[in-house]
């Protein structure tokens, strides 16, 4: 089964070595086949996602346009993507950050400069995770921070 993964990010250099780091062979031993599809920005990523299925998703915070924060509530409140591991990438890494992305739904975070091993890291375990029927587990390499699934309200808001 090949996993589809959706990078947005405004960086294209960022997005190109996100991209590197995920059809490198030994991410592709570990997790299986990979397609990636790159997104420019939050508003490309929402035009993207309907059209096809992804198992996993990457994004920055600060773009122009739609933001990661708001493309984050826009995928968790999405039928289609509610429960699909999701990955932040960003420069802005604060206990505040942090506990915001964790609060919209963020299953792990991976503040810049990351290296290609912590990216890796998260991705592999999100990925093993979701494969298992635990879409939000939480990814904890060195690197990155750990980031636990927001409590369900029940509520349907």
């Amino acid at each position: 089964m090949v996993r589809r993964i959706l990078v947005v990010e405004d960086s294209a250099s960022t997005r190109s070595l996100v991209r590197a780091i995920l059809e490198d062979p030994a991410f592709a031993q570990a997790v299986g086949p990979v397609e990636v599809t790159e997104a420019q920005s939050g508003f490309d990523a929402m035009r993207l996602l309907p059209r096809a299925r992804y198992d996993l998703i990457i994004t920055d915070i600060n773009m122009p346009d739609v933001n990661g924060l708001e493309l984050i509530h826009f995928i968790r409140r999405s039928e289609q993507y509610r429960a699909t591991p999701l990955v932040i990438i960003s420069t802005q890494a604060t206990e505040r950050d942090v506990e915001r992305a964790r609060k919209l739904g963020a299953n792990a975070y991976v503040p810049k400069p990351f290296t290609p091993a912590s990216l890796r890291g998260a991705c592999e375990k999100l990925l093993s995770s979701s494969g298992e029927g635990g879409a939000h587990a939480s990814a904890s390499p060195a690197s990155s921070v750990e980031v636990p699934p927001a409590p369900s309200s029940g509520s349907g808001r």
